[in-house]
């Protein structure tokens, strides 16, 4: 049964009430950068109206990929359901509370170099065509000890594995508290535990609508910076910080909803897997586009260490019904569960552009009637080049540079972002690739400096 959405007036009055009895003195007006890096201005909780009303501005041009200075002046746009008091925040008689926004210009209209508002294009999209779009990412990180100084090292605070509890998994207390903040800032946790590598972690929301499921994420990462920082660890989302472990993935489950029948559009009980003819398009859209949007999934440099055969991360085009080895899976539950999981992506990336990009790469295949390839359900990772070929199993970039320029030329990155966020994304990572061409790295040193 459909809930009724909460009226602007009653989130107003909601909030306020709020505001008055937790004693919240800041807010926190929140917006993301187009490497999804959260920035804030806060204000104090007299300027709430004006929060409200977004009359919260600030300077564009200061903001990686937003504005030039001659067009600097910008404005916060609260959406109101993202209200949350930040627990760590609260003692007796005060307490901090933040908004996420979108971002608009001065003549109202919203701001194309807006990575949340990139999002809401492609759920338009999808609205206009009848589907709803509901998302629910997994992502893993690492927690390192810091120094003296407080900056991170690569030591990791334990050296369990997978699903280990304590004392091995030293990390237990921290996922305990990062799981209470985050109950009470509105998420519903589904599972907490410890990943294959020293270190590593994961906790699992509950999927949402791909907005919804985008802050979600994004609030999640800083939540679990916050919290570990107070443990005096560092929590990473870099892909790959260690060599020889299992890096950190951002698994993402993707459905349609169906408005019109009010189904999901995924399933189809006919069917031999339960899949309807739009689930298998949608699987054929991520893999005929997934080389062109793989540097939005995959972001960094380091993103590429990560996707090579070993680790559990999936580096060659396939899908099947369970194969893990496969790039794109499809979970066990049918029904209303019914999803399609693509897993290469991982938690470096931005979530507001990864999720409209995913979602327009598949959406792509239903508007075009693509057919999907044969389900590989044999581990790709013990076949030979010689039978990769033969079954027609394509590789991923291998590179953020390679990454970047199919990006670059092809169609599926500009028609998803637009002109500006499109230029400014791929001058940011063709810059980051010239940056790491340039560097010297230990391991060059390490192999070269007493050899020659």
């Amino acid at each position: 049964m459909a809930t009724s959405t909460p009226t602007r007036e009653s989130l107003v009055a909601t909030i306020k009430e709020t505001i008055e009895k937790k004693n919240v003195e800041l807010l926190h007006v929140q917006f993301v950068d187009i490497e999804g890096t959260l920035k804030h201005v806060t204000v104090t909780a007299e300027q709430i109206d004006q929060v409200i009303d977004g009359k919260v501005m600030f300077d564009g041009s200061s903001i990686t990929g937003y504005t030039p200075i001659n067009e600097s002046d910008l404005y916060l746009d609260p959406d109101l359901t993202t209200f949350a008091v930040l627990p760590w925040t609260e003692q007796e008689g005060y307490s901090e509370a933040r908004f996420l926004c979108s971002v608009k210009k001065p003549d109202g209209s919203d701001f194309d170099g807006d990575p949340r508002n990139v999002l809401k294009k492609t759920v338009k999209r999808a609205k206009d065509q009848g589907y709803s779009i509901s998302v629910g990412p997994e992502l893993e990180f690492f927690l390192f000890k810091t120094d003296e100084n407080g900056q991170p090292t690569l030591e990791t605070q334990d050296v369990g594995g997978y699903f280990e509890p304590s004392p091995k998994d030293l990390g237990e207390k921290v996922r305990l508290e990062i799981y209470k903040a985050l109950k009470m800032m509105g998420f519903t946790i589904e599972a907490s535990h410890h990943e294959v590598a020293i270190g590593q972690h994961e906790i699992n929301f509950k999927y949402a609508d791909a907005l919804g499921s985008a802050d979600a994420a994004t609030t999640y990462k800083w939540v679990v910076k916050t919290v570990a920082q107070q443990f005096g660890y560092h929590a990473t989302f870099m892909p790959k910080p260690l060599a020889g472990e299992n890096g950190s993935g951002m698994h993402v489950n993707i459905s349609l909803f169906d408005d019109e029948k009010q189904e999901n559009a995924f399933y189809d009980p006919s069917n031999d897997l339960g899949l309807s003819e739009k689930a298998y398009q949608f699987i054929a859209g991520l893999m005929e586009n997934v080389k062109d949007f793989v540097a939005v999934t995959n972001p960094l440099v380091n993103s590429y260490k990560r996707l090579v055969p070993g680790y559990e991360a999936p580096c060659y085009i396939a899908w099947s019904a369970s194969n893990r080895s496969a790039l794109i899976r499809i979970p066990a539950t049918r029904g209303a569960g019914t999803r399609v999981e693509i897993r290469c992506p991982d938690p470096s990336a931005n979530p507001y552009f990864a999720f409209a990009i995913i979602a327009a790469a598949g959406l792509d295949g239903v508007d075009r009637d693509l057919t999907v390839v044969p389900a590989t359900n044999a581990d790709i990772f013990e076949m030979s080049k010689e039978e990769l070929e033969a079954r027609g199993i394509e590789n991923l970039p291998t590179s953020l540079e390679a990454a970047v320029e199919r990006f670059a030329t092809g169609e599926i990155g500009r028609q998803t972002f637009g002109e500006h966020a499109f230029n400014e994304y791929v001058a940011l990572k063709r810059a980051e690739c010239d940056d790491f061409r340039l560097a010297v790295t230990n391991w060059e040193v390490a192999a070269y400096q007493a050899k020659f």
